[in-house]
């Protein structure tokens, strides 16, 4: 006897291979969103351990004054202001990374919205700052050139309030010039001026000491050991200040031009920089208020299909 066999079925509804199950796909969402939480705990742990350092730093300075000058080799370091600078950006540091961590890694989306409220305002002053310093270009290199000026009549008046004087006293230093506009500007300084002659003194640090190929010249200076540096760099000692006369071996060009030159040969160097600190900021915020929006919905509708 023969048996019929039956044709097979075939569906009108077409089929796909590549059509995933909602579980794996809403699984490869949950590893997605552990990628990003752990992403963010990890540059955020760094961000909290040098923001300790640059507090420890910081604190360091302010506590220990003498060790700190000693490590670094200049009389003149700016401590009390710029330690205080530091320790509070460290801490500013620590809190904002903090809030980045536990809340990237314990799931809580208050944390997390307050710490892109945080980014969102640094990264807004940041941007109102630059616009700010690209507008008011002009007015703000007339105030610096007041305070600057004011720094110089003033200088060394006051011993209990010298962070003004030794952050300029830095600046010379470091960009090799005298001055504002030249070390003519000296002339104002009244602890500066000699009381037998009309003679221009300035700060040791207008000292240049590559003139003369001594670069020990400089260390000599501040530790009074002035007989090798010959007769042109004869000190005058008022108050514990140490000043040289003008017609010494000193820098001849003022700050403003050495600072306007330090600019133009770094202004790539300082946008990459503003740049790569916004596009990390940008990043942040992004990858946080992400991670915020989607961690309920997708845990919800992982609890249906479960």
């Amino acid at each position: 006897m023969d048996t019929c066999e039956e044709p097979p079925i075939v569906s009108l509804v077409p089929t796909y291979p590549h059509t995933k199950d909602p579980q794996a796909k809403m699984s490869a969402q949950e590893s997605c969103l552990s990628l990003i939480k752990y992403f963010l705990f990890v540059f955020n742990l760094f961000f909290f351990v040098l923001g300790g350092l640059i507090f420890c730093f910081g604190t360091w300075i302010l506590i220990d004054k003498t060790s700190f000058v000693s490590f670094v080799g200049l009389s003149f370091v700016p401590l009390q202001t710029w330690s205080k600078v530091l320790a509070v950006s460290g801490v500013l540091t620590m809190a904002l990374a903090l809030l980045g961590c536990v809340g990237a890694l314990k799931e809580l989306r208050c944390l997390l919205g307050l710490y892109f409220g945080m980014l969102l305002l640094l990264f807004a002053t940041q941007i109102t700052l630059g616009i700010l310093i690209s507008t008011q270009r002009v007015l703000l290199e007339r105030r610096v050139q007041e305070l600057v000026l004011r720094t110089i009549q003033s200088y060394r008046t006051n011993p209990d309030e010298t962070a003004a004087e030794e952050s300029w006293d830095y600046v010379q230093f470091q960009l090799r010039c005298c001055g504002w506009q030249s070390p003519r500007d000296w002339n104002k300084a009244q602890m500066l001026k000699a009381n037998e002659s009309a003679e221009l003194f300035v700060p040791c640090s207008c000292y240049n000491s590559t003139a003369t190929n001594d670069s020990a010249g400089f260390d000599k200076l501040f530790f009074s050991q002035l007989s090798r540096l010959g007769p042109r760099s004869k000190l005058k000692q008022t108050a514990e200040i140490c000043a040289l006369p003008a017609k010494a071996h000193i820098y001849r060009e003022g700050c403003a031009q050495s600072l306007q030159k330090w600019l133009h040969n770094n202004i790539i160097s300082i946008v990459g920089i503003c740049l790569g600190v916004g596009l990390l900021e940008l990043g942040f915020m992004t990858l946080s208020i992400f991670l915020c929006r989607n961690l309920d919905h997708v845990y919800d509708r992982l609890a249906r299909y479960r």
